[in-house]
């Protein structure tokens, strides 16, 4: 049994009486330590589905129409408030796109940290203390003793972004969903978070679901990988199936955008057009308007999922490539 199994999940936002589907059909597994990545430009539905499995959705807009979300064997769509809030941070964490907007700037980092853990767990004012100081030592933030009373707004964004991954480590969870965690980090701090992450996985043995725009970062970081396209998983395999064979022209086009840097290039390749809105109307493939590899059958009739190879399922009247 996988640790967390969703199945023909479907999300929609509310528009008067319409529901707009913005998340349509997305099934997915994670087993225990393991890691998924979920790659696709902005807008097609990525952080939605983590806000989903986190049960983050009530308040806003957005209505899980359809499908089920089971963890641990359990159906999260069909506990309570109180059931849920049990689970969420305590055996599932999640680290949010840009720490400066998810930390309260009006409080210490400590307090923060601290305020998870009395939350979840059995501890005294103090101990929980210990616990915020061991966590700042673990995610390699220097000078915990001192840092543990410092304001978001006095750490480094990398300070800041370990700070968020202490807090979502607090209960030991055996799911740690991180939404684009190097988001506005140069390169050298983005290659310290994500070895921090792997070498955190490594050693409580949690599994990760990791949410990106870049290819390069999942194939170095995933077991597994979820391309997805305007709310669609359009196409789903091993880390190494899929970068031996990439099927889906929309997967094609995002590992082309990436630079080479064994030459140089004047200009950088792209893929044309842009995701279409929830407003707009795309009869068939969903991708046909912006594909290199269209043809008639594309316009008109929506592809369902089939298999490549085995584990491997592209979305894709007319899959490139050959099964190896």
């Amino acid at each position: 049994m996988a640790l967390l199994d969703i199945r023909n999940l479907e999300l929609g936002i509310a528009r008067g009486s319409e529901l707009l589907p913005v998340v349509q059909g997305v099934s997915l597994a994670v087993e225990e330590d393991e890691t998924l990545g979920i790659v696709g430009e902005s807008g097609c539905g990525k952080s939605l589905t983590a806000l989903a499995i986190m049960g983050l959705l009530e308040g806003t807009a957005v209505r899980i129409a359809g499908g089920t979300i089971h963890f641990q064997g359990r159906d999260l769509l069909a506990l309570s408030p109180e059931e849920r809030r049990r689970v969420m941070g305590a055996e599932m964490a999640m680290i949010f796109q840009e720490p400066m907007t998810s930390l309260n700037p009006v409080y210490r980092v400590g307090d923060q940290i601290r305020e998870a853990i009395l939350q979840h767990r059995s501890m005294s004012g103090r101990q929980a203390h210990q616990r915020a100081l061991d966590l700042l030592e673990l995610v390699r933030i220097p000078d915990p003793m001192r840092r543990i009373d410092s304001f978001p707004h006095q750490m480094s964004g990398g300070q800041r972004q370990r700070v968020m991954i202490a807090m979502a480590l607090a209960c030991d969870p055996k799911l740690l969903i991180a939404d684009e965690p190097t988001t506005a980090l140069d390169v050298t701090v983005q290659r310290d978070v994500l070895e921090l992450i792997r070498s955190l996985q490594a050693r409580t043995r949690m599994s990760v679901i990791l949410i990106s725009h870049d290819l390069g970062v999942v194939s170095e970081t995933c077991d597994n990988v979820a391309v997805m396209y305007r709310g669609r998983i359009v196409e789903q395999a091993p880390t190494s199936t899929l970068f031996s064979n990439m099927s889906h022209p929309y997967t094609l086009g995002l590992l082309g955008s990436i630079p080479a840097l064994d030459h140089d290039v004047e200009w950088l390749d792209a893929i044309p057009g842009r995701v279409p809105t929830l407003d707009e109307a795309v009869p068939g493939c969903a991708f046909h308007p912006r594909c290199f590899a269209a043809q008639g059958a594309c316009r008109t009739v929506d592809p369902g999922a089939a298999a490549v190879s085995p584990a491997h399922f592209v979305r894709c009247h007319f899959p490139q490539g050959s099964s190896s």
